[in-house]
């Protein structure tokens, strides 16, 4: 039981960032990562410790919000209009790297889904290639080639 609250506590915000980038909904995030730690306990007998945990758990909860949606029958998309920055200081330097983040994400919106998603991952999620590989099913090289690929054409629009 220990190891179970440890292992909560390092890595719950973890997941749900990163079910936040998928969904842009803050409830909906909480209430996924905690079914994704249920679903982790019920299923800790089938991690053979391949990956880090965090990548395990990550691909947990993507399949627990599939599941979900798929049952909701729902699809939503991360659109930049539904993300508020919210400001607690009104600075010039700010408001300059607050104005360059809602560039970023503008831009980001008219990448693919799955290369947006590995840029979340990467940027938001702090996650190594090898583990956004993993979670995406794909290689280390594939994810490293298709975030260095939305750089190059970030860096062509003036963005990055």
């Amino acid at each position: 039981m220990e190891k179970i609250e440890e292992m909560y506590k390092k890595y719950a915000n973890l997941i749900k960032n990163y079910i936040y980038t998928i969904t842009s909904d803050t409830e909906l995030s909480e209430e996924i990562m905690q079914e994704t730690f249920i679903a982790a306990i019920n299923q800790v007998n089938k991690f053979r410790g391949e990956c880090d945990i965090s990548v395990w758990l990550c691909s947990i909860a993507k399949k627990v919000l599939y599941k979900r949606t798929k049952k909701e029958n729902q699809h939503k998309s991360v659109s930049i209009e539904e993300i508020e920055i919210v400001e607690e200081k009104k600075t010039e330097e700010e408001y300059i790297k607050n104005d360059n983040k809602l560039k970023l994400y503008n831009a980001l919106q008219n990448l693919d889904a799955t290369t947006r998603e590995v840029i979340y991952l990467r940027l938001t999620g702090e996650l190594s290639f090898k583990e956004i590989g993993k979670i995406l099913n794909k290689s280390e090289n594939w994810t490293r080639v298709t975030f260095f690929r939305a750089k190059q054409k970030l860096n062509k629009e003036d963005i990055i």
